[in-house]
């Protein structure tokens, strides 16, 4: 995995990753979207998670560079950026959800911050939300909570009035957009591919902090992005993997005194009450994917941080 230091301009080269799953469309607008984009020293490169029809031919038509990798099977979020990451040759890795696009500016805001700041192994910009411009997604992350396992956004659904306008370390990198070096790459390793889906950013920012390095966020760069346009709000999927890798997630990055009070809360708390609301609203469906989450982590008792993606 070692960088290409292709200079254009003195400018580093920066690897664009993205990973497309039935989505071309929603694809091809965020490569249309690198057209507005001042910063020219990029390789674009796009990861197809097995979907249904062959994506190649109408990426191309939009970025005729654009370096398309084809899994054979959905390999989830992590996986298929991994894909992109070993076929990259960029000093710098900016990984983006097919479902946001670029405003002129966001790539040299992003390197500013690495440059100015020698600690910064990983960078996310500031977000908006698509269909809302103005309205602030992202500014940061607060601290995964040690006793429930949540967190918030900083500045979700607030008006941009600058009141976030200072870069600043964040516990999280925002998965939808994040700038690794190649140096804290190459420390780290790849993004965690057991959580297949969701919470996978989150232990892949804690590996980079045991390594030393720091998270920032950058208001002065700015992305526009859809939400979740691919598992869709509140679906069982989503259900199962949040419940499945919030567990897995506190397992492998809390201390034992940690895990114990998060499993008090998590037992008799978060499980009577999701129960009981999945019952109630008649969301069965839901309910059966809440149980899968649980059980999951029950059938996979052995020491969380030797568990890899099956």
């Amino acid at each position: 995995m070692q960088a290409v230091r292709t200079e254009h301009n003195n400018k580093p080269l920066v690897s664009i990753i993205t990973v497309n799953y039935n989505n071309s469309v929603v694809t091809c607008e965020l490569l249309a979207s690198l057209k507005i984009n001042s910063y020219h020293n990029i390789e674009v490169i796009v990861v197809d998670n097995a979907s249904k029809e062959d994506p190649t031919a109408a990426l191309l038509n939009i970025w005729p560079t654009v370096k398309v990798i084809r899994s054979e099977k959905n390999l989830g979020f992590a996986g298929g950026n991994n894909l992109g990451i070993k076929a990259a040759s960029g000093s710098y890795l900016f990984l983006v959800n097919n479902d946001t696009e670029f405003t002129d500016g966001l790539i040299e805001g992003l390197i500013q911050t690495f440059e100015q700041y020698p600690d910064a192994g990983m960078v996310s910009p500031k977000f908006h939300y698509f269909f809302h411009k103005g309205t602030i997604e992202y500014a940061g992350y607060q601290a995964v909570d040690p006793f429930t396992g949540r967190n918030a956004m900083i500045g979700c659904r607030e008006k941009d009035n600058g009141q976030y306008d200072a870069v600043s370390v964040t516990p999280y990198a925002h998965g939808g957009a994040m700038m690794i070096s190649r140096e804290a790459l190459e420390k780290t390793g790849l993004m965690p591919e057991v959580y297949f889906l969701y919470y996978e950013e989150f232990d892949w920012c804690e590996q980079l902090k045991r390594n030393g390095y720091k998270i920032y966020y950058q208001y002065k760069s700015l992305i526009y992005h859809k939400e979740s346009m691919t598992t869709g709000k509140n679906s069982p999927l989503k259900t199962y993997f949040i419940t499945r890798n919030r567990l897995l997630f506190m397992r492998r990055n809390t201390t034992m005194t940690g895990r114990l009070g998060f499993m008090l809360y998590f037992t008799f708390l978060t499980i009577p009450k999701n129960t009981l609301q999945f019952l109630l609203k008649r969301e069965g469906v839901h309910l059966k994917a809440f149980w899968r989450g649980i059980f999951w982590n029950i059938q996979h008792l052995k020491k969380p941080t030797d568990l890899c993606v099956e």
